[in-house]
């Protein structure tokens, strides 16, 4: 009888061990960004979104998200960041336009998916009306969003650091989540490069 109880839980210890794993993203589609308050672990997804993940690493090889402020942050729903053109903090912030760039790489062609949803720690694209319009601009959920699956690219999951990311400093609610004086990506890196 213990043996039984024992050897279920084996199993069972055995297969969360094995389905974290699988959710693990391999040291080139994970990012890793560094916030004031700890670095959050970022599971790209390449099977979901190729185009996207690919540009968002190219991006981060060129260091472009280094210091770019998290512009738009609703409590309970969302942080966005990631306009490298009006949001770095320390070349070229304008709070006036920050939310409204991209990058000089160009717009990108919805990935949508009915594989992932959007729930907590999930990053998304942020794009314009337009679904074609993801460039440089993503989020990451604080909570379930069931109204944004297939209505956006999913491009990863946080893996670690979802405490940071809750500390990340929230918007004005009247202003559509605009934050004054925001945090910011203090550095972004690809696991994979020394």
């Amino acid at each position: 009888m213990k043996f039984k109880g024992l050897a279920a839980f084996v199993v069972l210890a055995g297969l969360a061990a094995g389905s974290i794993s699988a959710l693990a993203a391999d040291a080139e589609n994970t990012m890793v960004i560094t916030l004031k308050d700890g670095d959050v672990t970022v599971a790209l997804r390449p099977d979901l979104a190729p185009k996207h993940v690919a540009q968002i690493k190219k991006l981060v090889r060129e260091h472009a998200y280094d210091n770019v402020a998290f512009h738009r942050v609703i409590d309970g729903f969302m942080a966005q960041t990631g306009d490298v053109k009006f949001g770095n903090m320390k070349k070229g912030y304008d709070p006036s336009r920050a939310g409204t760039g991209g990058s000089d790489l160009p717009d990108l062609p919805a990935e949508f998916t009915t594989k992932a949803h959007f729930v907590r720690g999930v990053v998304g694209m942020a794009r314009a009306q337009d679904p074609n319009s993801a460039n440089s601009q993503f989020f990451i959920m604080f909570a379930p969003a069931p109204p944004l699956d297939g209505q956006y690219t999913i491009v990863g999951e946080v893996e670690s650091g979802m405490e940071a990311v809750d500390k990340i400093k929230k918007g004005d609610d009247a202003q559509n989540g605009a934050v004054t004086d925001p945090d910011r990506m203090l550095k972004v890196r690809i696991a994979s490069d020394k």
